[in-house]
């Protein structure tokens, strides 16, 4: 089918040699005994609103990095379609496991763009976009959707984690501030605009080998080292050589 463009959409059966274990809905390979804490668990009550599911796959990755991602993207899509849902994928990358043509009801080889995942959800219709299973690229264009109104538009709801849950674990102020709401401790740190604010902050911090995190990551010793290695640091944040 063409949106438009030059790639494919695979279509592909129901699986029905999958069986759920248990309440936990947890599965069992040959040979490997899953502890009776892990049946126990309560399962997660099954959203009979929702029927298609859309999941953003991770897009280009290199051979050998990144495998996490096609292997929770592939899991996700097997365990929505034992629970009875259609699910769309959408990657860019061919050479994954979860675009194989078993994995989805419908796959998508195009772009993982906002404008390209918009083309998707005005054909396919999802209830429901899952961003959390293929990394940064995902949940980049999943707020972009958000931001720019499309998924209200199209009544598609974000599950797994909302604009506020991916904004909130991303922006390290607001990350810092959540966990301290909660009682739980966060490595020392600050947020510096300038080379002297960046510097009272290391001066505050009590191992004698504070480091520049980012591009210019290096341990610093001496008030002189920690001024040169914030200065390299913004410099290279502001594209300046």
């Amino acid at each position: 089918v063409d949106l438009g463009g030059r790639r494919i959409i695979k279509k592909a059966p129901r699986a029905a040699d999958r069986t759920l274990l248990g309440p936990a809905a947890v599965r069992e390979p040959a040979g490997l005994r899953i502890a009776d804490s892990a049946r126990s668990l309560p399962a997660m009550p099954r959203r009979n609103d929702l029927e298609t599911i859309l999941l953003i796959g991770s897009g280009p990755i290199v051979i050998g990095q990144a495998c996490e991602f096609d292997y929770s993207g592939t899991q996700a899509c097997r365990a929505l379609r034992e629970e009875g849902y259609r699910v769309v994928l959408i990657n860019s990358n061919p050479a994954t496991i979860m675009t194989d043509p078993d994995m989805a009801d419908a796959t998508y080889i195009e772009p993982v763009t906002a404008e390209w995942v918009e083309r998707v959800i005005e054909r396919e219709r999802p209830d429901a976009l899952l961003p959390t299973m293929g990394g940064q690229t995902a949940l980049n264009v999943s707020l972009e959707l958000h931001d720019s109104g499309v998924l209200e538009r199209y009544g598609v709801e974000l599950i797994g984690a909302d604009h506020v849950a991916i904004r909130k674990a991303e922006d390290r102020e607001e990350f810092a501030e959540a966990m301290g709401r909660i009682g739980l401790a966060v490595p020392h740190g600050g947020f510096a605009k300038s080379v002297d604010e960046a510097v009272e902050i290391a001066e505050d911090y009590d191992p004698p080998s504070p480091s520049v995190a980012g591009a210019a990551a290096s341990p610093t010793t001496g008030k002189s080292s920690k001024r040169q290695y914030a200065g390299a640091w913004t410099r290279r944040r502001s594209g300046k050589s």
